[in-house]
């Protein structure tokens, strides 16, 4: 009896283990990372745009109760200050905005300027009290910072990273 559980369990290890071992030697879908898609940035640039994602997550955060409660000034202002802090506007030396363009790829860059811009409609929508429109844009603000982190930041944000053969699950 001992031995029958044994055998069923060493079994059930065998079945459960294989096909994570074949979804992680899977060369044909590797793991992105910002190196993959040539983004190589200096440290100095690094943790600009560090400090930068982490004020639009602050940002974020702090929108979350200013919408609930109609706070529009609170949303308006963070939606404003989301939108200006740009990283291709901010205060960079002349080296650091000729490495930005160089390093940068058009889709990061797109990316980027969509994501500024919901963020000034969120403030204009928060201005008006319009809340339907207001967490229409902080959605969009929100799903642009999963795609942005699903396509250059994968290493980072492993659990963006889509299986091989996992179907997208649309309601």
């Amino acid at each position: 009896m001992l031995i029958r559980k044994t055998a069923i369990l060493f079994f059930a290890a065998i079945l459960i283990c294989i096909p994570q071992l074949v979804l992680a030697g899977d060369s044909a879908h590797p793991l992105k990372t910002g190196a993959e898609h040539g983004i190589q940035i200096s440290p100095d640039l690094k943790k600009l745009l560090n400090q930068e994602m982490a004020a639009i997550q602050q940002g974020m955060m702090a929108l979350i109760p200013a919408l609930s409660a109609g706070n529009w000034e609170e949303a308006a202002t963070i939606g404003q200050n989301i939108k200006a802090s740009f990283i291709m506007k901010q205060k960079l030396t002349k080296a650091q905005k000729e490495e930005l363009h160089r390093v940068l790829p058009a889709a990061f860059i797109e990316m980027d300027q969509a994501f500024h811009k919901s963020a000034g409609m969120l403030a204009h929508a928060a201005e008006k009290r319009n809340a339907d429109v207001a967490n229409f844009y902080f959605f969009k603000l929100n799903e642009a910072c999963v795609s942005c982190h699903a396509k250059f930041a994968t290493e980072r944000f492993p659990g963006l990273v889509k299986q091989a053969g996992a179907e997208e699950d649309h309601h």
